[in-house]
């Protein structure tokens, strides 16, 4: 594998990645308490795993509102920015590069872990099913709750969101990060908006496809003015069949999602960000995307694009060579695998993932994999 085309340097914006296997955003609950502060074993954890050509965060939330699981990292207080500046620093001394995922959950939340208690934002008061959230009972504790029932933003509440996005993109400047990725996948308050299940809406954010795309276009054009286009990046998560277990993952399902995602894509060819981030169905005999989805976003899109989705190499070798995309994330593999990139070309052995330590916790899971001795 290290003549593959996995391991050919490519350009994403300004930077030059050393190799197309990249860390994606992974949820791990490991944040300091109370604050939700990144902290220096979370700066371990990434170190670790900067033989990636490339990095992004878990999803860190950006304002308090836009919490959904108990122990997630924030990057609105002071706090969190200098917790975060402890894991950029880390990574840039391994001559890594690391972008923070901007997360806002809406409605995929609960009362608990909102200020004062009140009710999740959302496009509308339609309340997430077929979902789960994280809360915690007691210290180092928790139990997955159903979310709570949402009240719906006011315009002018919409509008303060897009600022909001804009002040966590300086902050994740000041953070020390390379750039920001913004999370409009998985049924989170980007792709509420994109949905018409969870958009009810009657004013310039609701009804129309266009309509309903304008709080993505928004947001990416504010972040992207504070960060730079060429530092910028999108994530969506298209599913083309429905069952239960899709629904469970992500959320929301469009009744075209072939039309709905070309066009969102369409707004970030407009603006001009440097990569598209597709994450597929990652269970068991999950369906592919569609070859002529794939086909339609190579052609509507000019930056770089990055799958991700229960990955092997040699899936990722066939995805590139196929032209469909440049850059392959690998979640579960790169948790159990700080060395990742090297087991790859080398042909080495994985280590398995272990399920109970995924979320929350100690360096148990997190940081004791070992790297591979060969």
């Amino acid at each position: 594998m290290k003549d593959s085309v996995l391991f050919t340097p490519t350009d994403l914006g300004p930077y030059t990645l050393k190799n197309r296997i990249v860390l994606p955003p992974l949820t791990r609950s490991r944040s300091s308490q109370p604050g939700n502060i990144p902290n220096d074993l979370m700066a371990t954890y990434y170190r670790q795993r900067a033989g990636a050509g490339f990095m992004v965060t878990e999803g860190t939330q950006i304002e308090p509102r836009g919490q959904g699981y108990a122990w997630t990292p924030g990057i609105h207080s002071p706090e969190q920015i200098q917790g975060w500046r402890k894991v950029t620093d880390a990574v840039h001394a391994q001559g890594g590069i690391i972008f923070a995922q901007l997360w806002h959950v809406g409605r995929v939340s609960h009362t608990s872990l909102q200020p004062n208690a009140q009710a999740p934002v959302a496009p509308s008061a339609i309340a997430a099913d077929s979902v789960k959230v994280f809360i915690e009972t007691g210290p180092g504790a928790g139990t997955l709750a159903a979310p709570s029932m949402p009240r719906a933003l006011t315009t002018a509440e919409v509008k303060e969101l897009v600022k909001l996005y804009a002040q966590a993109a300086r902050n994740a400047l000041d953070a020390g990060f390379d750039g920001v990725e913004i999370h409009c996948a998985n049924g989170y308050l980007v792709n509420q908006f994109i949905s018409a299940h969870s958009n009810r809406r009657e004013d310039e954010y609701g009804g129309s496809l266009s309509n309903r795309l304008r709080f993505l276009r928004e947001v990416t054009q504010a972040v992207a003015d504070v960060v730079g286009k060429n530092r910028t990046g999108v994530r969506f998560a298209p599913l083309f069949e429905t069952t239960d277990e899709d629904r469970v993952y992500l959320g929301l399902v469009e009744d075209d999602p072939h039309q709905t995602y070309l066009e969102a894509v369409k707004v970030l060819q407009e603006i001009g960000i440097a990569y598209l981030s597709l994450a597929e169905a990652d269970w068991e005999n999950a369906p592919e995307l569609p070859e002529a989805f794939r086909d339609d976003v190579r052609r509507a899109f000019e930056g770089r694009i990055l799958y991700a989705g229960k990955y092997t190499a040699e899936r990722a070798v066939r995805v590139i060579d196929s032209g469909w995309g440049d850059l392959i994330a690998f979640g579960r593999p790169f948790i159990a695998n700080p060395d990742l990139p090297e087991r790859i070309a080398n042909g080495w052995p994985l280590n398995p993932v272990d399920p109970p330590s995924m979320y929350g916790g100690t360096d148990e899971g997190y940081t004791d994999y070992p790297t591979y001795n060969a």
